[in-house]
């Protein structure tokens, strides 16, 4: 057994292959995950049934999985803010967000350094999250990636 939240192994296999700088697409229902996305990412579909599972529920566990340094939200092409933000920044209270507007943020989920693609059920507009991997400080002040 694990200690971890995640048990996924395929969510677990490909964390164990990103590192520092590394970035994590978690993408709602309607993503179009094969065309606004790095064609060479791991893709992990969670996307069983509208509404599960969400972003949110993804990224709760995530976040206890791997160390999360930065995370960029798609907005609509207004810019508007969603309520959905809130959800995020509640998990990630201590991390930068960046607001990114739709388009723009496919070609930003096209990048090499998307390694991963999580497609998730989440029924709610502009629900889409890219997570920069960070690296674990150690009480001693050093730190492993």
């Amino acid at each position: 057994m694990l200690f971890t939240k995640c048990i996924h192994p395929q969510i677990l296999g490909i964390l164990g292959k990103l590192g520092h700088g590394s970035k994590i697409l978690i993408s709602d229902g309607g993503y179009p995950h094969a065309t606004a996305s790095n064609r060479d990412a791991e893709k992990v579909y969670l996307n069983v049934a509208q509404g599960l599972l969400t972003v949110t529920q993804v990224l709760e566990v995530l976040k206890e999985t791997a160390p999360i340094e930065e995370a960029s939200v798609m907005t609509p092409p207004d810019g508007s803010m969603q309520p959905v933000f809130d959800d995020y920044k509640k998990l990630l209270p201590d991390v930068p967000f960046n607001y990114v507007k739709q388009f723009d943020f496919y070609e930003l989920a096209m990048e090499k350094n998307i390694g991963m693609v999580i497609a998730t059920g989440d029924m709610r507009n502009f629900a889409n999250l890219i997570v920069k991997i960070g690296f674990i400080r150690h009480s001693e002040g050093k730190g492993i990636y």
